[in-house]
């Protein structure tokens, strides 16, 4: 694939854009009627909470796996046949009559969705010159947000004409004129020589993020020190550990450790997923707090997230310019300020809190978060080979949904521990049926332990501008 001139490469990313497009409007739409799925499946929070973490934990096990056939078979037939994949799966879900065959489904809606989108990232570095690079990224984060934007929208309106089940079959047009575009114009790349998979890799990556999910999700209801609880806690870390070990010995690794040499991989890497925790949870929470304490409508609480995404996309769309000019430190610094500044105003919402108040308050965390969405994904993909962009793309979307998974399940569970704690001998083991007041201080709870977590992201981002001898540009060909 030619990396310094396409001449449709705008038509490329017209391509990928439309996928990463419809898989950000269905997770979001999802999230936005997930309390009316917990009551008319009459499941626990705990349970609830896998109705989003199905989907992210296996795209999550899936990237890598993804990435390193990207860089085994070329990127266009593994898109190609993701999209495909994306474009039945999504059908799925909303024909589920139970919440096991629900769950079930958004596996296996999930697998397709991570073989479309994985390599996303990838294809934009190769497709577009260095010069271009930031803002043709500026303008993926748009998409990605005009997705996340009518999502809550699009649940909200399709749960009041019809019901939840129908937010998953508005994917297959848009999903259908990807698939026609790329095919006609996104270019075959494949390398040469044979070279093997990592099964053993991925089986043991798998098996730590799901043990430890279950670990994080029903250790608030089981007991975080139960055998049970315990046991699964003990097998996710020994699977991460033969993991590593793995990985370092085989000829084809589906992690390329060496990607973990360079410090500004790290550092920017760490960020994504810290932000994404931070995203992950109170973007889980939200719909909660809107529906079940402010009582307000699922129409007019999809409206209400609404406003996130959308400051989330005029932030993600600037600040790609303005990496392009200033290079991706210190627009990511000023980014990550403003999402502390964010993650404290959350935890001044209360019972008697208005929707002008809702808007208000989560502003600058959306802002905070598109303005450090553009330079960290340079970060990242701009400190290694070209011709490891492919499993470094998997890697870079992994950090994403893994942040995410983790957000749900930690700060999720945090909630409903604090729900607990707060409602004390009243508690009638139903988080989302205990007093308000139990469930703002839980929220309380939750939005000083994400300031605590952006905390870390600007200790991560001084300390690698302090130590780096040059400010780079945002995204290079080579490190």
């Amino acid at each position: 694939m030619d990396t310094t001139s396409n001449e449709h490469k705008w038509r490329i990313l017209a391509a990928l854009a439309g996928v990463i497009f419809m898989a950000s409007l269905i997770f979001n739409s999802a999230a936005v009627v997930l309390p009316d799925i917990v009551r008319e499946f009459r499941i626990n929070f705990a349970t609830g909470q896998w109705v989003l973490l199905s989907y992210t934990l296996v795209q999550v096990s899936v990237m890598p796996i993804v990435g390193r056939l990207g860089d085994m078979l070329g990127k266009r037939p593994v898109f190609l046949g993701g999209t495909i994949a994306f474009m039945v799966t999504s059908i799925l879900p909303g024909l589920a009559p139970t919440i096991e065959l629900l769950i079930f489904f958004r596996v296996l809606q999930a697998v397709g969705a991570a073989f479309a989108i994985a390599l996303n990232y990838g294809i934009v570095i190769e497709t577009f010159p260095p010069a271009e690079r930031g803002k043709a990224l500026g303008v993926f984060g748009a998409i990605f947000a005009a997705g996340s934007i009518l999502g809550p929208m699009m649940g909200g309106i399709i749960f009041g004409a019809l019901s939840w089940r129908w937010i998953f079959f508005v994917a297959q047009p848009f999903s259908l004129i990807s698939l026609i575009l790329a095919w006609r114009y996104l270019p075959a790349s494949r390398p040469t020589g044979r070279q093997r998979f990592d099964w053993e890799g991925s089986f043991l990556l798998f098996t730590g993020l799901l043990t430890l999910m279950l670990y994080l999700t029903f250790g608030s209801r089981l007991g975080f020190r139960s055998p049970t609880m315990l046991a699964l806690f003990a097998v996710s870390i020994y699977a991460f550990w033969q993991f590593v070990r793995n990985e370092a010995r085989v000829k084809e690794p589906l992690l390329d450790l060496s990607l973990f040499r360079s410090q500004q991989f790290n550092v920017n890497l760490s960020i994504r997923i810290l932000t994404n925790i931070t995203i992950g949870g109170l973007w889980f929470l939200f719909p909660f707090y809107l529906v079940d304490i402010l009582l307000i409508e699922p129409l007019l609480a999809g409206l209400l997230l609404t406003a996130f995404w959308i400051y989330f996309g005029v932030a993600v769309l600037v600040s790609g310019a303005l990496t392009d000019r200033f290079g991706f430190r210190p627009v990511a610094g000023v980014g990550l300020i403003v999402l502390a500044l964010g993650t404290y105003s959350v935890g001044t919402l209360n019972a008697s809190s208005s929707a002008l108040d809702f808007v208000l308050r989560v502003a600058p965390v959306a802002l905070g978060f598109g303005i450090s969405h553009s330079p960290t994904n340079s970060g990242v993909m701009g400190s290694v080979p070209l011709e490891r962009l492919g499993i470094a793309s998997g890697t870079n979307t992994i950090g994403r949904f893994l942040g995410r998974s983790a957000g749900v399940a930690v700060l999720g569970s945090l909630w409903a521990h604090r729900v607990q704690v707060n409602a004390g001998p009243e508690f009638s083991g139903v988080v989302t049926e205990a007093a308000p007041a139990a469930q703002i201080a839980a929220l309380q709870s939750v939005s000083y332990a994400a300031l605590v977590l952006v905390g870390v992201t600007l200790a991560l981002i001084a300390w690698e501008t302090l130590h780096s001898r040059t400010v780079s540009r945002p995204v290079r060909a080579s490190p």
